[in-house]
């Protein structure tokens, strides 16, 4: 549920502050033992992040990598809320402060490219310690910026790598949208036996013939940042295409965003074992299918994937890429292959383990609190939507139908 009230504010057990040191930069909230640190995302501030992460748990939205390439490229103001316990890093949450009309809200960076996310917490976190941390964390953010409405911390996985997601402990709400994923236990004829296995070796058979006959095809990793632009290249284009046709705005569409996937991308291709990884299938010397994936444990993440609308997209050259992905990804032992978030029929055909995140709102103003209502109400609109096929089916057909009317 969306945080407001006296009673939901009671609830969190508000410890007292002392006030900040005006002479400290930057200046600090302290709270007994705990004390946060509000920064600006400058150097030394993602130096910090950075060290604290090599001893942290996070997910790969709130990585060192990701954070860099976004507050590199982003046109928003990026801070990192640093909560430490007698000197010791307890909680990072890595935030991009936008615009809402005239108020302001605090989100993770990335905004809606930021998906299954979980703050860097450290691996030593304490969870007896979750409300009073909390709590500081709240009225820390309150007393050193006072100029953010709202804090909307959304698509949160509730845990990562066996531990729990400290801000669970704050009144939450599900996700609209469920997060899919395949079991890779056994291995890939093991994850086939499971999913129509016979049926999809013989479409991925028919798939490779037809491909051959349209020019040959090759699946590839980008290894060098010139492979990543060209990859990210037409994917973009891809998705732009698509976008038009559906009538969706094109989130991938701002410079901003590309060149952050850009670096993000280009940085990770030059390590030995990349964090971020992206796979294209070229047919006659073109790509036709491209995804773009995070690794984290023993988990690959699809962040993002589009085919080209042409001659060749009845051959499926997006279900073929998965289907060597997800091979691959069996070969190198990994546990999970993760669809990541949306419920999409080509998804379904693989997955076997599905996952609802949660959203958390929690105001930090008078005028917060409104726009927590709101934004939980248009989520749990946006929920009902989705789970109802009917509803569903007609909002696409709407969405089309305008997109054609505005063309």
């Amino acid at each position: 549920m969306a945080l407001g009230g006296n009673n939901e504010a009671a609830s969190f057990a508000m410890i007292s502050a002392s006030s900040p040191d005006e002479n400290d930069q930057p200046a600090a909230f302290a709270a007994g033992t705990l004390a946060l640190t509000v920064s600006a995302a400058d150097a030394a501030a993602l130096a910090q992040y950075r060290q604290d992460c090599r001893a942290a748990r996070f997910m790969p939205a709130q990585s060192p990598g990701w954070i860099e390439a976004w507050v590199r490229h982003s046109p928003a103001e990026c801070v990192v809320a640093r909560l430490s316990d007698g000197g010791q890093h307890v909680l990072s949450l890595a935030l991009e402060i936008a615009a809402h009309g005239p108020l302001r809200i605090a989100r993770f960076i990335g905004d809606r490219h930021a998906n299954g996310n979980f703050p860097a917490t450290a691996l030593t976190f304490d969870h007896t310690l979750a409300p009073r941390a909390l709590a500081a964390l709240v009225e820390g953010l309150r007393q050193q910026r006072p100029d953010i409405d709202l804090l909307a911390l959304e698509r949160q996985v509730h845990e990562a790598g066996g531990l729990r997601n400290p801000l669970a402990a704050w009144p939450n709400r599900p996700s609209p949208n469920v997060a899919l994923a395949v079991d890779l236990d056994g291995g890939f004829d093991a994850v086939l036996e499971r999913a129509s296995g016979k049926r999809k070796r013989k479409q991925y058979r028919a798939q490779a013939r037809k491909l051959e006959a349209a020019g040959g095809y090759r699946r590839r990793r980008a290894a060098s940042r010139a492979e990543t632009d060209a990859m990210l290249d037409a994917f973009f284009a891809m998705k732009r295409q698509r976008f038009a046709k559906m009538g969706i705005h094109d989130v991938f569409g701002p410079e901003a965003v590309q060149q952050a996937f850009r670096t993000l991308f280009g940085d990770a291709a030059q390590d030995a074992r990349p964090a971020f990884v992206m796979h294209g299938l070229e047919v006659a010397g073109r790509l036709r299918a491209v995804t773009g994936s995070s690794r984290t444990g023993d988990r690959l993440i699809c962040e993002f994937s589009s085919i080209t609308e042409d001659e060749l997209s009845d051959i499926s050259p997006g279900s073929f890429l998965f289907f060597e992905n997800i091979e691959e990804a069996c070969g190198e032992g990994l546990a999970v292959y993760d669809f990541s978030v949306g419920d999409e029929y080509y998804k379904r055909l693989w997955c076997d383990l599905e996952t609802i995140q949660f959203d958390t709102f929690v105001p930090l103003t008078a005028k917060g609190h409104l726009l927590a209502v709101a934004r939980a109400g248009i989520a749990g609109a946006k929920r009902h939507i989705n789970n109802s096929p009917r509803l569903w089916n007609a909002a696409k057909w709407l969405r089309r139908k305008l997109a054609f009317l505005r063309s």
